[in-house]
């Protein structure tokens, strides 16, 4: 699956697992890998570290649970300069025996935090690291949950 388009909004893309005598294989054969140009692992240090808020204008991604769990909070950004603090958060619980691919178009902020300690997300972008400078809005992990307890 291809997908740049922010109106499409954040789609999970479902994969699955085959097991034998041998162990198991996980994929996610409808998961089109042609605009990734990298890759990287997440891993925070405890279940209570948040990572975000990180916003793309230009760059998506998509993300994957190697172990345990994340949840993944999401906003649509209004405004680059300076969105509203007030923007809904949607809440995405990813966890490795989903064995699926949750795709953030562009105009998305993230952030997460781990469910399970140990946990690992397979992150992919479509756009090389060098143009990552270029394309990264971070806001504070309590930006966009102002007024509210707890991530």
């Amino acid at each position: 699956m291809k997908c740049s388009d922010p109106m499409a909004g954040i789609v999970s893309i479902q994969g699955g697992i085959a097991e034998d005598h041998r162990g198991s294989i996980r994929f996610v054969n409808d998961f089109d890998m042609a605009a990734v140009k990298r890759f990287y692992i997440i891993e925070n240090k405890d279940t209570e570290t948040i990572r975000g808020w990180r916003a793309h204008r230009i760059e998506q991604r998509w993300f994957y649970v190697l172990a345990g769990a994340f949840s993944m909070k999401s906003v649509r950004i209004d405004n680059w300069d300076e969105p509203s603090s007030a923007l809904p958060v949607e809440e995405t619980i990813m966890r490795s025996e989903d064995q699926r691919v949750v795709h953030v178009p562009v105009g998305y902020g993230t952030a997460f935090q781990a469910l399970v300690p140990g946990s690992r997300l397979l992150v992919f972008a479509d756009h090389g690291i060098y143009h990552a400078k270029h394309d990264d809005y971070t806001y504070p992990a309590d930006y966009f949950v102002q007024g509210r307890t707890g991530f």
